[in-house]
């Protein structure tokens, strides 16, 4: 299940059902779990694992120095990669850039071709980020959430869950759960038609369509809006959407905006 052209550290463990391609490099103490597919000329480096049934594709680079001019070489530092991801050809993924750091990707996500993922990045299960979606350090992603072709995010942002974010954008504030984000920090409105595959009832579509208008079309600033959405009542859903919000990042928040001058 080994190519003879791979290049093996001894201080690699990997399942014996897994299969490596030819000119495979592994560096350092990795870990390849059950059945896992890595495709030629694929480098996975350091203290990197990797959970079964994940396929990684050709030229694909795992594990190597974070892009921060500050970084030492000496740290300590990996990837925690889960089970049943695929990570198509070219995907880059740096480790961690402090001390015990990781960057960590859970189960189920899909990374099209030359997806980057930066240092000490936090993505959860079942996302699809689309072909070159660029991801800067300290970004941490929920769940379910797709990202189109060529986006691209700033350091230190979140972006929630059941996202749909537009090819091409650019972000540098958070995009909170359940919504549509598209251009420049815009937010367009909910993801309604992703939530709908997903199962949510109409019920809770429509609570959720009342709090977003309440939220970002009352004329109120953020910290308003949420204070008058906290004197009533909501479903877990809606109460998970407030929390987002009342625990933004440094950066702020994406709001509604109609007038294309605004991204300027």
């Amino acid at each position: 299940m080994v190519h003879p052209t791979a290049l093996i550290s001894a201080e690699a463990t990997i399942d014996p059902t897994a299969e490596i391609g030819a000119y495979v490099i592994i560096e350092g103490a990795v870990k390849i779990g059950a059945h896992c597919q890595i495709a030629p000329h694929a480098q996975i480096i350091g203290d990197t694992s990797i959970g079964d049934d994940t396929s990684i594709g050709r030229g694909a680079v795992i594990g190597d120095y974070p892009q921060d001019v500050s970084f030492d070489k000496l740290t300590n530092s990996g990837v925690r990669i889960g089970k049943s991801n695929v990570i198509r050809e070219q995907v880059t993924i740096h480790r961690g850039s402090k001390e015990g750091s990781y960057t960590t990707l859970g189960d189920g996500n899909f990374l099209m071709v030359g997806a980057h993922l930066g240092h000490d990045v936090i993505i959860g299960n079942k996302n699809i980020l689309a072909n070159a979606v660029l991801i800067a350090g300290h970004v941490s992603i929920g769940h379910h959430t797709f990202i189109g072709g060529g986006a691209v995010f700033h350091q230190f942002l979140r972006i929630g869950d059941y996202c749909v974010i537009q090819g091409n954008g650019s972000f540098s504030k958070d995009i909170p759960h359940f919504c549509a984000a598209q251009r420049i920090n815009r937010v367009t409105g909910l993801n309604v038609v992703g939530l709908k595959r997903q199962g949510f009832t109409t019920e809770e579509r429509n609570e959720m369509k009342s709090l977003f208008d309440l939220i970002f079309r009352s004329g109120r600033n953020l910290s308003q809006a949420i204070a008058s959405a906290r004197l009533k009542p909501w479903s877990k859903q809606a109460e998970h959407f407030l929390q987002f919000l009342e625990a933004p990042s440094k950066k702020g928040v994406c709001q509604v905006r109609l007038d294309r001058s605004d991204d300027e």
